[in-house]
This record gives structure tokens, sequence and C-alpha cells, in this order.
């Protein structure tokens, strides 16, 4: 999924706990399927940020040196400007994008 495009607000808001847990039937349940996604959106957002920055790193022995790259302070500034992981786990949730399953539920 491009988390530059989803539509999840960029502050907290207020939500419904009767819609959080109308699927699953379960408040924690909802809650920790919602966390474990938070959790994959968080690794892959790191991960390319990583890389992207990567691009810019300056292998040197000289730690008193710091050089400032207008593109990487750009990139930063982007990222922090998404919305948190949580958000958007907890928007793909509520708009049933999230595939998940119960394998104590599949048992019985």
């Amino acid at each position: 999924m491009d988390y530059k495009k989803s539509k999840a607000p960029v502050t907290t808001m207020t939500r419904d706990l009767s819609r959080l847990d109308s699927e699953t039937g379960s408040i924690y349940e909802s809650i920790m399927i919602v966390a474990k996604r938070a959790n994959q959106i968080s690794v892959a957002m790191k991960d390319e940020l990583s890389r992207k920055l990567e691009e810019f790193a300056y292998y040197t022995d000289n730690l008193e040196e710091v050089f400032e790259n207008r593109e990487q302070i750009e990139i930063s500034k982007f990222y922090e400007r998404l919305p948190k992981a949580t958000l958007i786990a907890l928007e793909e949730f509520i708009e049933n994008e999230i595939y998940y399953r119960n394998p104590t539920k599949l048992e019985s």
C-alpha cells in the first residue's frame, strides 16, 4: 500500500468503539489486529526512509564535520508529516482493508 496516499487523518480523533468491535466481537481483538498492522506499517516506512537517507550517508572518520543536505532535510520533513502508523492501520481496519484470521476460532 502507498502510505503517502492514505486517507488517514494526521491528528488523533475520537472513534466510536461500537464500530471497532462490530467486526470481531471483541474490542481487545480489534485493537490487537490494529496494533499488529501498525507495527508492519511502521517497519515498512522505517525501511523505506532508511534506504532513501542511506544515499546521503558520508562515511568519514571525522565526527566533527556534519554535512547538511537540503534534499535529506526535505525527505525527513516529508516523512514527519505523514500520518502515524497507528492512524493508518486504524483507518484500514475501519474500511475493512485488513486481512486477519484467528486460529483459535478456526479450530472450533
